[in-house]
């Protein structure tokens, strides 16, 4: 038994990484809108199946390929973010409404937009196109990796590099930063906070975009309610990694899903989703801050 675990466990943590790849690319553009606009959107699911609806259409129906598909979904999410945070979240915010309205709002939202999916698309699963990506697989020290799986991580991989540049080593990750630490405070020091809350919006869409193609092309399943199960891995990755904490919601998304396929794997795949909700009650009770966030400094 023990053998034949240690043989299968090499393949395992690669799958294990394929998925844990795509929860920490949505938990990015999640934790990012969180983390700079300070609210929690809950219509983020949303641009998860948005976003692999747009490459499913684009690959059937304008015979697309996955490399345009997928960046032509990311870029039309994104400005459709625009648009709904215009509409729903830019009164409240010059209102200075409190946190629970939007939360409101975008629920509401949320719950018109899987409406309209549905009567729009049915329920019924959806698959890409067979040739769509090639299905050859290699060999390599005994572990079995597909084209589609390389892409994930590749396409994973060049993101976080490219968002933590941008965020780094810009100047309109400096104005990022500056919004999230005091809106006021940078709106005085000439950030125009109209425009970052713009580009946040976009880049977090298309991040969630990108998931929801990934996540489509892994499992070859497209369906108008994949973005709300999502949205409970987002909140427990954020919160295991730290509310804000992009390097912490990279961490928890592939440490979540790892854990889901070795749970899969070796014991049940109808207990894969608990394993990751026991880790988020362990982390509220050890660590409720998560694993890289910071408790808040209390002064007198």
């Amino acid at each position: 038994m023990l053998a034949q675990i240690l043989q299968q466990l090499p393949q395992q943590l690669l799958n294990g990484l394929v998925l844990g790849s795509t929860y920490a690319l949505f938990a990015l553009g999640f934790t990012l809108m969180f983390g700079v606009l300070g609210v929690i959107n809950l219509t983020y699911g949303f641009y998860f199946t948005t976003g692999a609806f747009l490459a499913l259409y684009g690959t059937k129906l304008l015979g697309l390929s996955i490399w345009l598909a997928l960046p032509g979904a990311a870029i039309l999410t994104g400005l459709i973010a625009i648009l709904f945070d215009a509409a729903l979240l830019t009164p409240l915010r010059r209102k200075k409404a409190p946190e629970l309205a939007s939360l409101m709002v975008t629920l509401g939202a949320t719950l018109l937009l899987y409406s309209l999916a549905t009567a729009s698309f049915g329920t019924d699963i959806r698959r890409l196109p067979p040739a769509v990506i090639s299905h050859a697989a290699y060999t390599i020290g005994g572990v079995r990796v597909t084209l589609s799986q390389i892409l994930i991580i590749v396409t994973t991989v060049l993101i976080v590099v490219a968002l933590l540049s941008l965020i780094r080593g810009t100047r309109f990750g400096l104005s990022m930063r500056a919004l999230a630490e005091n809106g006021e405070a940078a709106q005085l020091m000439g950030v125009n906070t109209d425009a970052v809350v713009r580009m946040v919006s976009f880049i977090s869409a298309a991040l969630g975009s990108t998931a929801g193609v990934l996540i489509g092309l892994n499992f070859n399943a497209i369906q108008p309610y994949m973005g709300e199960s999502m949205m409970l891995k987002g909140f427990a990755v954020i919160i295991i990694g730290g509310l804000g904490d992009i390097k912490g919601a990279l961490v928890a998304g592939l440490v979540i899903g790892i854990l889901e396929v070795l749970t899969a794997g070796f014991i049940s795949s109808a207990v894969k989703d608990a394993a990751g909700f026991l880790l988020l009650v362990a982390t509220l009770w050890f660590r409720p801050v998560g694993l890289f966030g910071r408790a808040p400094v209390k002064r007198a």
